[in-house]
């Protein structure tokens, strides 16, 4: 079982990594949730937890839900809830081609 400390570790690394895969600078991302950059590198470290509303707004800018930022890998309908939430985060393009060789695979074991 985790300790809070590297719970907190954990999703300052899915708030780094979110930022990144949308190309987004620290400096950027602090500005849009109205809170020091300073703050921002603390949280993403894990060294300091964001408060309530700039969670929310963290959740809102990075277009990710509260649950993939505080679980990350938390099962929902027997899939593992990070294929769900990696899948919010890929474009319609990419979420087609998931969709198709997840078909090819199922086709395959049918075999």
């Amino acid at each position: 079982m985790k300790n809070e400390n590297e719970r907190f570790v954990e999703m300052g690394k899915r708030i780094k990594a979110r930022r990144v895969s949308l190309g987004m600078k620290q400096m950027e991302l602090a500005e849009w949730i109205d809170i020091s950059n300073n703050h921002i590198s603390s949280i993403e470290r894990g060294i300091e937890r964001p408060g309530l509303e700039s969670f929310i707004r963290i959740c809102d800018v990075l277009d990710v839900t509260p649950d993939y930022l505080l679980l990350g890998s938390m099962k929902a309908n027997d899939i593992p809830k990070n294929i769900t939430d990696n899948l919010k985060l890929c474009t319609d393009e990419e979420v087609r081609f998931v969709e198709a060789m997840t078909q090819y695979m199922i086709e395959q074991h049918k075999k």
